[in-house]
């Protein structure tokens, strides 16, 4: 079994100071990352910015500041989102790197060996928010200006020499792909959408500009920059120091296990970039996952908009890993979410605060007083005990399967129902009842010790501060947490010290409480 794990993000857009999107984005990848870790994968998870194009070169220009200068500054917020959000990327690449550069430089080389690029003229719509090319029938007017139908971006007239890919040729290669691989794009509701655009017919297209010049140079053609869109899409490449493909990296990571970006990024992704790896007669990655938008208000967040989140003021406020719950649990993943401060609260107070947290307290706290302190001793497994315990254990192999297809409202609902039955089966069995049998008492409280030990492995990827605080009860550390473990129902060292820990979430005074 391929026990190699390839997860990236988009790289993003420096233009602006990072928003919900781009740390939901990042936080779904850091889940699926630290998930594959503790399964026993080798995990290469790769984030960055994407720093080339009009739109970052007018940015900077708008500051009065060098474009380089400008990309340093605003890629090291991103740099310093990725610590606040915790996230465990291996890699963090820009596109502004000379490893970078060289790898795209070779593939536009290898693509022009092939025969699949020309020089001819550009004459279409452009839009510098969204460095892409649209047609007329994608284009429509507002206020007396043109704009995009699907971003709602205003939209440029160029006309001007171009350098063309023969994207048409790829039209039957793609389309023949996608039915050999029906789960390279997900969820299925983006794929029919990818088919359907493709069979609709594909136009060369444009892939360099002559009209700025803030980009990687065309091979022998300085007058020429490529379109930031080749340029970044190879970032997942050049990351692996492709074009040596012998190299360990790209040897042991290539193809990608997933790309996970938005959905307004899709056809870059899954028609584009499949085709320019088609030409140069690389492996395509095995999946690309567009996941929807973080709204505001019902609408796409977005700097012109102004409505912007911003995960940073969020987490001031309630935290790092109640966001993360949140995002994870209350946006059902492949879709469109609204973050609202009202329904965070009230993840915290019922999931967070009294489904886990109070769990952890109540049980350690009696533990404490009625064992001693101690991972009890003694114990005998009823049918009440292993129906509770085997839930975990034989479900597994079907957790595995759910989080290889994106399922993460399968994960999210598993771990909300056990702590539930958890919490249920403590107060049915009521082992302050059975301070006469000793044994039986044991039992009670070492299976759910043991449950809230794997509940908190599974809450790890989730909300990995708590789920370590939460581990502390039974002095377990980040490297012992596998779920490898989950077959063993003794796990836990009879007679070991139980530590006491800290309240894991406190209450929200809710207004209307």
């Amino acid at each position: 079994m391929d026990k190699n794990f390839y997860i990236t993000t988009p790289i993003y857009y420096p233009s602006a100071k990072p928003h919900m999107g781009h740390a939901y984005s990042s936080i779904i990848a850091d889940f699926f990352a630290r998930f594959k870790r503790i399964d026993g994968f080798n995990v290469n998870f790769l984030t960055g910015t994407d720093e080339h194009g009009l739109k970052i070169q007018r940015a900077a220009e708008k500051r009065g500041i060098e474009t380089l200068k400008f990309c340093d500054e605003i890629s090291q917020t991103y740099r310093d989102l990725s610590k606040t959000l915790n996230l465990t990327n291996t890699d963090f690449i820009r596109t502004t790197e000379k490893r970078h550069k060289l790898s795209v430089q070779k593939l536009w080389n290898e693509l022009q060996k092939n025969e699949d690029i020309y020089l001819s003229k550009y004459s279409g719509w452009y839009s510098v928010s969204d460095e892409a090319f649209y047609s007329n029938d994608e284009i429509e007017e507002n206020n007396g200006k043109k704009i995009a139908k699907s971003s709602k971006s205003i939209v440029e007239w160029v006309d001007e020499e171009s350098y063309f890919f023969k994207l048409s040729k790829w039209e039957k290669p793609l389309l023949d792909f996608y039915e050999k691989n029906p789960d390279f794009i997900s969820p299925p509701s983006r794929k029919n959408e990818v088919i359907s655009f493709v069979k609709n017919g594909l136009k060369d297209l444009s892939i360099s500009r002559k009209s700025f010049s803030w980009g990687i140079p065309v091979p022998n053609d300085e007058n020429h920059v490529i379109y930031v869109w080749l340029d970044a899409l190879t970032n997942y490449i050049s990351a692996l120091n492709y074009p040596n493909t012998t190299d360990p990296l790209f040897k042991q990571f290539w193809p990608a296990s997933v790309h996970l970006i938005g959905k307004d990024i899709l056809r870059f992704h899954a028609i584009y970039w499949p085709a320019f790896l088609l030409a140069a007669k690389i492996p395509l990655p095995k999946k690309v996952y567009g996941h929807g938008w973080i709204l505001s208000a019902d609408e796409k967040m977005s700097k012109s908009k102004g409505n912007i989140l911003d995960p940073i003021e969020i987490i001031k406020k309630y935290g790092l890993d109640p966001l993360r719950y949140y995002l994870i649990k209350e946006v059902s993943f492949g879709n469109d979410g609204n973050i609202s401060e009202d329904r965070l609260e009230d993840c915290i107070n019922s999931d967070l605060a009294n489904n886990f947290g109070n769990l952890c307290q109540r049980v350690t706290a009696f533990a404490q007083k009625n064992c001693e302190g101690k991972i009890p001793g003694s114990k005998e497994f009823k049918e009440d005990d292993l129906k509770i315990l085997d839930n975990l254990s034989k479900n597994l192999d079907l957790i595995r399967e759910k989080i290889d297809n994106q399922d993460l409202n399968f994960y999210i609902d598993f771990i909300v129902n056990t702590l539930f039955e958890t919490n249920k089966y403590f107060n049915d069995q009521e082992p302050w009842k059975k301070k006469d049998n000793i044994q039986r008492l044991n039992t009670i409280v070492y299976t759910t010790l043991e449950i809230i030990r794997k509940i908190s492995f599974m809450l790890y990827p989730i909300i990995p501060n708590s789920a370590l605080k939460a581990l502390k009860i039974f002095g377990i550390n980040e490297d012992d947490i596998k779920f490898s473990t989950f077959e063993n129902h003794n796990y836990l060292e009879p007679n070991a010290k139980l530590n006491k820990i800290d309240i894991l979430f406190n209450k929200i005074e809710k207004k209307n409480d």
